[in-house]
């Protein structure tokens, strides 16, 4: 199959600059990179990717961006005559594609490698992020509150001063990086920087590390933290502290903390969002004649008026007696779902005066039990 024009893959014009076509090629090496792509979309994506490093190859090479621009894919091909390579331009002479793909490379497995190598000095990373579980009450999540913590910190080690090395001595220059704090690893036309395996980015060694922080230089404590918990606040949410997470290395920028909320399972509420759902228990008498009847809410108590022959699972809800979420703009609401309790323990008496009270419901028919007649009723159909 023919190939395709090399500023069509890139998708930048004849004219473009060598700023833009590196550019592009980084753009679509990191949308077709293996790494980013599984499943059924690999192996197309493996072919786009090797498809604009070919065309980058070329275009970033003056030389050969030259001949193609003459006389098209012929004038770069080594395997037809006029190919247009450079005598002795070997695979780390491919006009700065081994730049272009170390920028790449830092894209994708981290920026702080590239940082550090344009830079040419140590590898600086920022610290990692650090997650705090913590469990508040239904009240808590709704009202909001102020709260204190304990984390872990690291603070300056007093007995070597932050050196890392033992009093009296110091620290050496890496001598697998020469205190650069990286290596650089070549395989054909890959050219990859990545972190000394022997300093770990900081340039030197500590041959007699200090006994009180294993030559870290820093040692680990607790501090305290003030944390706000704003009203409204949702099972699972995160709540950020800037620069309180893990110190970074060699100067580089802390992490942070992730505070996530936990609701403590309330005794009588369950939270759907912004509304609150309970379940009312009333006794068979009210339910049957009627009657006002309180129910709790997270703000105090309110009532409820039952109406006369109340069925089990009937709902009544209480508009604006809910949760207003962080992201609302009102309240939600409550739900009662009314249970029907019937009596246990009864007295010979109180067994007397049911039995009579069923003869009468029995008397009346139908009327008195809608549900049970609505029920048999079916019942009877499906047997037919």
């Amino acid at each position: 199959m023919a190939k395709r024009d090399y500023y069509d893959v890139l998708g930048v014009p004849r004219n473009a600059s060598d700023d833009d076509i590196k550019k592009a090629y980084r753009k679509l090496a990191m949308k077709f990179h293996p790494d980013r792509n599984q499943g059924d979309e690999a192996k197309k994506a493996e072919e786009k990717f090797k498809e604009a490093k070919e065309a980058y190859e070329m275009l970033s090479d003056p030389h050969k961006r030259a001949a193609y621009d003459q006389f098209g894919h012929a004038g770069v091909d080594p395997n037809m005559a006029g190919g247009g390579f450079r005598p002795g331009a070997g695979p780390e002479g491919f006009g700065g594609f081994a730049e272009a793909f170390g920028d790449i490379f830092g894209d994708l497995f981290g920026g702080a490698a590239a940082g550090g190598r344009r830079g040419g000095g140590k590898q600086v990373y920022r610290g990692a992020d650090l997650s705090y579980a913590m469990e508040i009450t239904l009240e808590e999540a709704a009202h909001g509150k102020d709260t204190q913590i304990r984390i872990p910190s690291w603070d300056r080690c007093d007995t070597c001063h932050g050196s890392g090395a033992k009093p009296g001595t110091s620290a050496k220059t890496c001598p697998t990086c020469n205190g650069a704090g990286s290596v650089h690893l070549r395989q054909g036309f890959f050219s990859i920087q990545q972190t000394c395996p022997q300093c770990h980015g900081s340039g030197k060694i500590i041959p007699d590390p200090c006994t009180a922080c294993g030559g870290a230089g820093r040692i680990k404590k607790q501090k305290t933290l003030e944390v706000k918990i704003p009203a409204g606040i949702n099972e699972g949410m995160r709540i950020r502290s800037a620069g309180n997470g893990e110190p970074g290395t060699n100067g580089g920028p802390p992490g942070d903390l992730y505070i996530e909320i936990r609701i403590r399972q309330h005794e009588i509420f369950e939270r759907d969002g912004d509304d609150l759902h309970c379940t009312v228990p009333v006794s068979m008498t009210t339910a049957a004649l009627g009657g006002t009847i309180e129910v709790p809410t997270l703000g105090g108590k309110a009532e409820i008026e039952l109406p006369e022959g109340t069925q089990h699972g009937k709902t009544f809800r209480l508009r604006g007696k809910g949760i207003k979420g962080i992201r609302s703009s009102y309240p939600g609401d409550l739900y009662c779902h009314v249970a029907i309790e019937t009596p246990v323990k009864l007295t010979e008496h109180q067994r007397k005066l049911l039995k009579e009270l069923d003869e009468s419901f029995r008397k009346g028919g139908d009327r008195h039990s809608p549900n049970a007649k609505s029920w048999t009723d079916r019942v009877k159909d499906l047997f037919k």
